[in-house]
């Protein structure tokens, strides 16, 4: 098996543990962390189940505010499908499977809680897909992205080229697909795939956990529809969004956190939302 190559002083709290994943919680910021690179990098039904039950609690979690995703050593954002496992499958549990991680991917994208993948170090195949759904990607400057798979035989299936397409646009995501070339950091940030690069892990880390922070601090009712009308509104025609964000404005306009953030604005002092 492949060994875990832990940076102690950036994942001080990393369990000797194969292939699981697990969360913390400071405050009003989890953490989510998975481990792959013992188990070849490879993604398992398993693995998916267990990150699916880890965002329907924070989803369900009125005290979670925002989310940070990485793995527990470098390149665990690098992942494929364990082919010898995936060739023994039907067409039926095949899909059943890309089914699965697409319903996970979903439910981070539309949890309503902002969610940022810290890449630490490789992204790669379904650990592309992975982070693609995220809210926000934040990268070590060394990191490379690539989405190969046709040379196996399949199309990418899990969701990312989609994603990928709306990302970065029809002719770069065939691009990145079809030839399955990596692309450096730099260019994944002019292409959107990540939102900002750091030169160490650290400082990868210390960014993400100031980024939540920040939005922990904010009204997650207007935070929530914010992501609604972006996530939503991106599928739908210019006249459709607009209804659907004037729609939700309305909502938000009736919140107490409104009310809230005027009183605090007029009386100089930092509000304190409550999500209400």
């Amino acid at each position: 098996m492949t060994e875990v190559n832990v940076n102690p002083s950036v994942y001080p709290d990393y369990p000797d543990c194969s292939g699981q994943v697990w969360s913390s919680r400071r405050g009003q910021i989890a953490s989510v962390k998975f481990n792959r690179a013992r188990a070849g990098r490879t993604l398992d039904a398993g693995v998916i189940a267990k990150l699916q039950d880890e965002f329907n609690g924070l989803r369900d979690d009125p005290e979670i505010r925002a989310v940070i995703l990485t793995g527990a050593g470098r390149h665990d954002f690098s992942m494929r499908a364990d082919d010898k496992s995936l060739s023994a499958l039907s067409s039926e549990l095949a899909l059943k499977f890309v089914r699965d991680f697409q319903k996970l991917t979903s439910t981070i994208e539309d949890l309503g809680k902002p969610v940022i993948a810290a890449i630490d170090g490789d992204a790669c195949g379904i650990g592309l897909d992975l982070a693609l759904c995220c809210t926000w990607r934040i990268a070590v400057s060394d990191s490379m992205f690539s989405r190969p798979g046709i040379g196996s035989g399949l199309m990418p299936g899990f969701g990312g080229l989609t994603r990928l397409a709306g990302l970065a646009g029809r002719s770069r995501a065939l691009e990145l697909v079809l030839t399955g070339e990596p692309i450096g950091a730099e260019k994944a940030l002019s292409l959107n795939l990540i939102n900002k690069i750091t030169d160490t892990p650290e400082e990868m880390l210390e960014h993400c956990e100031r980024l939540a922070a920040r939005l922990s601090s904010l009204a997650p009712l207007a935070i929530r529809y914010a992501l609604e009308t972006v996530n939503k509104g991106a599928q739908m025609s210019l006249e459709q969004g607009l209804l659907l964000e004037s729609a939700l404005f309305g909502i938000c306009f009736s919140t107490s956190d409104v009310k809230e953030g005027t009183t605090a604005f007029l009386e100089k002092r930092a509000p304190d939302f409550k999500g209400e």
